[in-house]
């Protein structure tokens, strides 16, 4: 789908390289402090899962809303300092239908957001799971993250992280905070049908091997 924008160039690459590396730098220096979670549906699903207790869900999710729209506004200030400057318009928003950079409709929004939510859960449960290779996760998780960017850019400026469809949506000059519900929503849906199912494949694996 990045193909049917060749006038970008690399452009859809360099980004979804920020994205993953973000994520793989920072689950390696917060990890063991946090567990490394940024991601209000990953949160969700970890505990679908039953890899997170439901006490600490409320903390976690209002901090990661809290986090992504202060970074959102860090950049709101910095490209006020550009030289005419004009409005942040979409700002890196998520969307569907005109706001989808594709123009997609908001079914295939959703269910790409289902899909590739699911599979990003699926490779965290592995890549966390006990017999998965130590200090390996976060490069899993990281170059997941990347290839989604690179799959879903077109359709919905890609989400699965809801606090990262809020913080920008607070500052974009278009109609994003009405489209919202959408990227907490799919993502939600998403994370908790990949946690239950690789928790189910993951359990099954390991019965087989003892």
């Amino acid at each position: 789908m990045a193909a049917a924008f060749p006038e970008l160039g690399i452009g859809f690459v360099g980004v979804s390289l920020a994205f993953g590396l973000t994520v793989l730098t920072a689950a390696y220096a917060l990890g063991h402090i946090s567990g490394g979670q940024f991601n209000p549906a990953v949160s969700i699903g970890l505990w679908a899962g039953g890899r997170f207790e439901a006490k600490e869900l409320a903390p976690y999710i209002i901090s990661q809303i809290i986090g992504a729209t202060l970074a959102a506004l860090v950049l709101y200030l910095i490209v006020q300092g550009q030289a005419g400057f004009a409005g942040t318009g979409g700002f890196a928003t998520n969307g569907y239908g005109d706001l989808s950079p594709g123009k997609y409709a908001l079914s295939s929004v959703l269910l790409i957001e289902v899909v590739l939510t699911a599979g990003f859960l699926m490779v965290i449960m592995g890549a966390t799971a006990k017999r998965a290779p130590a200090g390996f996760a976060p490069i899993a998780i990281g170059l997941a993250l990347t290839l989604i960017h690179l799959i879903s850019i077109p359709v919905t400026n890609t989400s699965v992280n809801p606090a990262r469809s809020t913080g920008v949506a607070f500052f974009a000059e278009t109609a994003a905070l009405s489209q919202l519900w959408a990227f907490w929503v799919a993502p939600i849906v998403g994370a908790v049908i990949g946690a239950v199912i690789g928790a189910v494949l993951y359990r099954a694996m390991a019965k087989a091997e003892d």
